[in-house]
C-alpha cells in the first residue's frame, strides 16, 4: 500500500470518527436542551464564529497558505521557510486577536444583525450575546490551529490535523454532561465548551510542531513577500468560501423571526444531512480532484470526461437512494437519535419536515462538489464563484418567497421553506456548473446519464415500496425505548439496501460501474 493510500485511509478514518462523535454531540445537546429558547441562542452564538472559521481557518486561509508554504519548502532554504511560518503566525495572530476583541465588545450589535428576530425577546437576546462573548475567541484559536495543521500536512503528517476536530465534539459532550448541570444558566456550559475546545485543539498540535522543529515564533510581517502572496490568494478564495456561509447566516436571520425552536430544528436536520454529505461527498471530491488534474495535464480530454462521468454516476448510485431513505425515514431517524429527555415528539416532527426538504437536495449538494472540481482541476476558480454567487441570490429570494407564502397560508412549519430554498438553489448551482462544463466540452452530453438514472430511480421506487410496507405507525416511535427504535430502524434500512442493490444487479449494474 502506497504512502498516498495510507494517508487517505488515515484522514478518512479520522473524518468518520469526527462525524460519529459529532452525531453523538448533537444527541447529547438534544437530550439536555431540546429545541428551546436556550438552544436557539447557543446555535446562533456558535454559528457566527463558525461562519468566520470556515472562511479563515478551513476556507480561504488554508487554500492560500498551504500552496505558498509548499513552494517555500521546495524552492527556499529551511531558514526562509521558518521565517515565513513565523511571519504568518504573527500577522494572522495579531489581526485575529483584534477581530476577537472587537467581536467580544460588539456581541450585542452582531446579534442584532445576524438574529434580528431576537431583539423583541430581551432574555433570549441577552443570553445569545453573553454566549457570543465566550464563543467568538474560537475564531482566533481555530485559525491558529488550522495554520498548525497546514504546516503538518505540508510535511506529510496528516493524522494529527485530521484527529484535531474530534476534540471539539469531546469538549462539547463533556461540558454538556458535567459542566452545564453545575451552572446557573446550564446552556452557557456549551459556550464554555466551544472556548475550551479551541484551546485544546491548538495546544494538541504544538508538541508535534515542536518535535518537527516547526513551532512558530510569531513576528509581525505584513510586508513580507510570502505573507503578501497569501493575502492575494485569499481574496478570491474568500468570495468562494463565503457563498454557502452567507446563505446559512441568512437562513438563521429569517429563522430568528419564526417560532421558538426553528433555529434548532434546522440545525438538527442539517446535521443529519451533513453526515452522508461529509463522509461520501467530501471523500469522493477529494479522490476526483487529483485524478481530474492528471487527466487534464497528461491524459487528455477523453480521460477527463470519463473521470467526470464515473464520478457523476457514482454520485447518483449513492445519493439518490440516500435521498429516498432520508425522506421516508426522517421522523424515525430523528426520534431514534434525539427524542430523549427534553427533546419531544413535536421536535422530532418539526425537524423531520426540514430534513425531508433538505434531503431532496442531497444529490445536488454532492454533485456541486464533483462538478466544481472540473473547474478547479483546470485552475479556473472564477466560474464556480460566479455561479455560486448567482445561486446565493437565488436562494435568498426563494427563502423570502417560501417562508412568506407558508406564513400567509398558516403552515405549521414555515422553517421548512428555508430548507426547500436551500435544496432548490443547490440544483440551480449544479445545473449551471454542468452547463458550463458541457459548453467547454469537458462534460459529455447530459443525456448519457438518463438511462442509468432511470434504472436507479426504478430501484429506488422498489426500495421505497418495501420500506413503506415495513414502516410502523409514526406515533409508535415515541412510545418505544431506544433499542426498540434502533432495531426497527435496522429492520427497514437493511432490507431496503438489499432490495435496492438487487434491483440494480438485475438491471445490469456490476462492480465495474463503481470503479474508475
Amino acid at each position: 500500500m502506497s504512502a498516498l493510500i495510507k494517508s487517505t485511509v488515515s484522514v478518512g478514518s479520522m473524518t468518520l470518527l469526527s462525524r460519529v462523535l459529532g452525531l453523538a454531540r448533537d444527541i447529547v445537546i438534544a437530550r439536555f436542551f431540546s429545541a428551546s429558547d436556550a438552544a436557539d441562542a447557543f446555535f446562533v452564538a456558535f454559528k457566527i464564529p463558525n461562519f468566520l472559521r470556515r472562511l479563515f481557518a478551513e476556507g480561504a486561509f488554508s487554500l492560500a497558505f498551504v500552496p505558498v508554504l509548499s513552494e517555500y519548502r521546495s524552492n527556499y532554504t529551511a531558514a526562509q521557510t521558518r521565517d515565513l511560518i513565523d511571519r504568518v503566525a504573527g500577522t494572522l495572530g495579531f489581526i485575529l486577536l483584534l477581530l476577537s476583541l472587537l467581536g467580544v465588545a460588539a456581541s450585542p450589535l452582531l446579534i442584532s444583525i445576524f438574529a434580528a428576530g431576537f431583539i423583541d425577546q430581551p432574555a433570549k437576546f441577552d443570553l445569545t450575546a453573553d454566549m457570543l462573548r465566550l464563543t467568538f475567541p474560537y475564531i482566533l484559536l481555530i485559525s491558529m490551529t488550522a495554520m498548525a495543521g497546514g504546516i503538518l500536512n505540508t510535511w506529510k503528517r496528516f493524522a494529527v490535523p485530521a484527529f484535531t476536530p474530534v476534540l471539539l465534539n469531546l469538549s462539547l459532550i463533556g461540558c454538556a454532561m458535567w459542566l452545564s448541570p453545575r451552572l446557573d444558566v446550564p446552556i452557557t456550559g456549551l459556550a464554555w465548551g466551544v472556548l475550551l475546545a479551541g484551546i485544546l485543539q491548538l495546544l494538541f498540535q504544538l508538541p508535534f510542531l515542536y518535535r518537527a522543529g516547526l513551532l512558530p515564533r510569531p513576528k509581525w510581517g505584513w510586508r513580507h513577500e510570502g505573507v503578501q502572496k497569501i493575502i492575494k490568494l485569499m481574496i478570491p478564495a474568500l468570495f468562494g468560501s463565503s457563498v454557502a456561509q452567507i446563505n446559512l447566516l441568512f437562513d438563521t436571520f429569517i429563522a430568528s423571526f419564526l417560532v421558538t425552536g426553528s433555529v434548532s430544528w434546522l440545525y438538527y436536520s442539517d446535521r443529519l444531512l451533513e453526515f452522508p454529505l461529509g463522509v461520501f461527498g467530501i471523500a469522493l471530491a477529494t479522490v476526483v480532484l487529483p485524478n481530474l488534474s492528471t487527466a487534464h495535464y497528461k491524459d487528455g480530454d477523453d480521460s477527463f470526461n470519463k473521470t467526470m462521468a464515473w464520478a457523476i454516476q457514482l454520485t447518483l448510485i449513492i445519493a439518490v437512494p440516500a435521498t429516498f431513505g432520508l425522506f421516508m425515514l426522517a421522523q424515525p431517524i430523528l426520534a431514534t437519535l434525539f427524542e430523549y429527555g427534553a427533546f419531544q415528539a413535536n421536535d422530532s416532527m418539526m425537524a423531520a419536515y426540514s430534513l425531508m426538504a433538505y434531503s431532496l437536495g442531497l444529490p445536488a449538494f454532492i454533485m456541486i462538489k464533483i462538478l466544481a472540481n472540473g473547474f478547479y482541476a483546470r485552475q479556473d476558480t472564477k466560474t464556480p464563484v460566479r455561479i455560486g454567487i448567482q445561486a446565493m441570490v437565488f436562494n435568498m429570494v426563494l427563502n423570502v418567497v417560501f417562508v412568506v407564502s407558508m406564513l400567509q397560508a398558516d403552515f405549521l412549519a414555515p422553517h421548512v421553506g428555508l430548507a426547500l430554498a436551500t435544496s432548490a438553489a443547490a440544483y440551480f448551482n449544479a445545473f449551471r456548473l454542468a452547463r458550463e462544463l458541457r459548453r467547454d466540452a469537458i462534460l459529455g452530453p447530459l443525456e448519457t446519464f438518463s438511462e442509468p438514472l432511470l434504472k436507479i430511480l426504478f430501484a429506488c421506487i422498489a426500495m421505497g415500496l418495501l420500506i413503506h410496507l415495513l414502516l410502523p405507525d409514526l406515533e409508535l416511535w415515541s412510545e418505544w425505548r431506544w433499542y426498540q427504535r434502533l432495531a426497527q430502524l435496522a429492520w427497514m434500512i437493511l432490507p431496503g439496501i438489499l432490495c435496492y442493490s438487487l434491483m440494480l444487479w438485475i438491471m445490469g449494474f456490476r462492480r465495474k460501474h463503481l470503479i474508475a
